[in-house]
Parts: structure tokens; C-alpha cells; sequence
């Protein structure tokens, strides 16, 4: 195959993903959250078991006016949800779905890469709240700004531990490098991690910076319409890329029977697993505190974590 036609193909198939996986996400938990809250519209919504109900979300968000603020820094304004989403689609790049090269683009620093996209969320919600002219919306991004910052460093620690093991920052290198016993070994990390990952996504219940009850919507409290949609997209496309790096990290990403033909299934089932968690905790436990929120992080996760990174770097030596 010829590479400008390779590229063609894999970038073609990452879009697709990019637009295809947060919808399917965002379906299944408007069905988890029916089921578990007993709601009645997402079930019935387009009479099968409410398919329509993704459909109907989405007319609704392109009917509604798209309003920037008057007082507002509008190309700011503007850019944020779009800011707020790109970096999920770079990462997508790099996530590998299964063995003999299946993924977008292979990097040797591919750990590193991913964890420093990852990184520009704090940027987007930032832009939203200072260029809403909006206070509700400022004080959102600045619980956002201390969150997104805080969780970084288990996030990274954690994620640092499992590439010791491995001996490699390239994602497809640690999938291969990767053994069941891990389960248990890395499993301090992979709860690090997956915590974290929520922090940054701003998941509940870790929705400080969004929590309704106190801020209106923080950072998204003047969006509206399409632009307003793009944000809870990128929300979605962040469960889609958590529960992806968790799976590649930490779970053996394509392994499983008759990996070799079958490796892909088994990613993208145990990515679901995960999504699947990710929304039950969204239905199940209260929102934190900003203290509660921040004592997690230094006093609990950090300390799991730079242990974690002492244990694996002893069994390291040792064997």
C-alpha cells in the first residue's frame, strides 16, 4: 500500500473513532443512568428501548441559539469548546487497538506524548471561563485550574510506574511487555490512574468545577447550542481516551484468546468495561468537596503512588 494512502486510511479510521465512540458512550449512559435512576424518557424515547433519545439531544442542541456574551472576549469565546476537544482526537493517535502495528501512529515516546496533549484541557477551560466575563464561570475554572493541575502528578506517577515495568514509554511496547500478574502488581497504579483520569476529565464525582448547585455551570455556564454540545463531546471523547489508556496501560490492552485475529475486540470491549464504571460512579457517589477533592489527591493518591514507583522499580532490580 502506498504510504500517502496508509496515512489516508489511519487517519480516516481515528476520525471515525473520534466521531463514532463518544456517541456510543454518551447512548450507553443515558441507558445506565435510566435504568439505575428510573428514568423514564431515555427508555421510550423512539420506542426501542429509547434509541432515539441521542438523536433528540441533538436536535435540540442545534436548535438552540448560539449566544456569546456581550462583555465576552468572543474569539476566545469561540475557540474554547474546540480547544476543549482537539487534544482528544491527537491522543487518539497514538492508542493502539491491537497487535501488528494497528494504530494511527506508533511513537517510541508514546506515553510521553499522550500525557502532554492530555495536559492542554486545562488550557480550554481556562479560555471558557475568562472570556465569559461571567463570575460564576471564573470560579469554575479556577477550581478547574487547581483540579486539572493537582491530579497531573498521580496521573503521571502512576502511569510512570507501569512503563518502568515494561521498559518502554511506547504503548504498543507496554501492551506487549504486559502479563497477568500485573493485575495485581500494578493495581495500586491502575486505581491511581484511573482516578485520576477522572479528575481530569472532570467526571463525577469529581465536577468541582462544573457543580450546578453552586456555580450554575461553571465554566459552561454562557455556552450554548453547538458550542455547547462540543464541550460535552469532548466530555465523552475523555471517557472514550480514559478508558483506552487505562485498558492499554494497565488491563493488557488486545490480549486475550486469539489475540492475534481477535486482538481488537478485546480492546475495544474492555474500553466499554471501563466506560461502563466510569458512568456507574457518575450515578452512584456524591459530589466532593474542593478540600475533600484536594486531600485526595496529595494525601491519599500521591503517596499510593510514589509508592507504587518505589515497589516497581525494587522488583525491577531484583529480577
Amino acid at each position: 500500500m502506498p504510504l500517502w494512502l496508509d496515512l489516508t486510511v489511519r487517519v480516516v479510521a481515528v476520525v471515525a473513532a473520534f466521531l463514532v465512540l463518544p456517541l456510543v458512550v454518551g447512548q450507553a449512559e443515558h441507558k445506565v443512568m435510566a435504568h439505575m435512576q428510573g428514568r423514564l424518557g431515555p427508555m421510550y424515547a423512539g420506542a426501542f428501548h429509547g434509541w432515539a433519545q441521542l438523536v433528540a439531544d441533538g436536535v435540540k442542541f442545534v436548535q438552540k441559539e448560539d449566544i456569546t456574551p456581550r462583555d465576552a472576549d468572543r474569539r476566545v469565546f469561540q475557540l474554547a469548546p474546540l480547544v476543549a476537544l482537539f487534544p482528544y482526537l491527537i491522543v487518539l493517535l497514538a492508542i493502539p487497538l491491537g497487535p501488528g502495528g494497528l494504530v494511527a501512529q506508533a511513537l517510541d515516546m508514546g506515553l510521553f506524548f499522550v500525557l502532554a496533549v492530555l495536559g492542554v484541557g486545562v488550557v480550554a477551560v481556562l479560555m471558557s471561563a475568562w472570556a465569559s466575563a461571567n463570575k460564576y464561570s471564573l470560579l469554575g475554572g479556577l477550581r478547574g485550574a487547581a483540579q486539572l493541575l493537582g491530579y497531573e502528578l498521580p496521573l503521571v506517577l502512576s502511569a510512570a510506574s507501569v512503563a518502568m515495568a515494561a521498559g518502554t514509554l511506547s504503548l504498543p511496547g507496554i501492551v506487549e511487555a504486559w502479563s497477568p500478574w500485573w493485575l495485581l502488581w500494578q493495581a495500586p497504579a491502575a486505581l491511581v490512574f484511573f482516578i485520576s483520569g477522572l479528575a481530569e476529565i472532570r467526571r463525577p464525582p469529581f465536577d468541582m468545577p462544573i457543580a450546578d448547585s453552586e456555580l450554575v455551570f461553571g465554566y459552561m455556564t454562557e455556552y450554548s447550542g453547538l458550542r455547547f454540545a462540543f464541550f460535552l463531546l469532548a466530555e465523552y471523547v475523555g471517557i472514550v481516551v480514559i478508558a483506552a489508556l487505562t485498558t492499554v496501560l494497565f488491563l493488557g490492552g488486545w490480549h486475550g484468546p486469539a489475540a492475534e485475529h481477535l486482538g481488537w475486540l478485546w480492546t475495544l470491549l474492555k474500553v466499554f468495561a471501563v466506560s461502563f464504571v466510569i458512568i456507574w460512579l457518575r450515578v452512584t457517589y456524591p459530589r466532593l468537596r474542593e478540600d475533600q477533592l484536594q486531600r485526595l489527591c496529595w494525601l491519599v493518591l500521591v503517596p499510593v503512588a510514589l509508592g507504587q514507583l518505589v515497589l516497581t522499580a525494587a522488583v525491577k532490580v531484583a529480577l
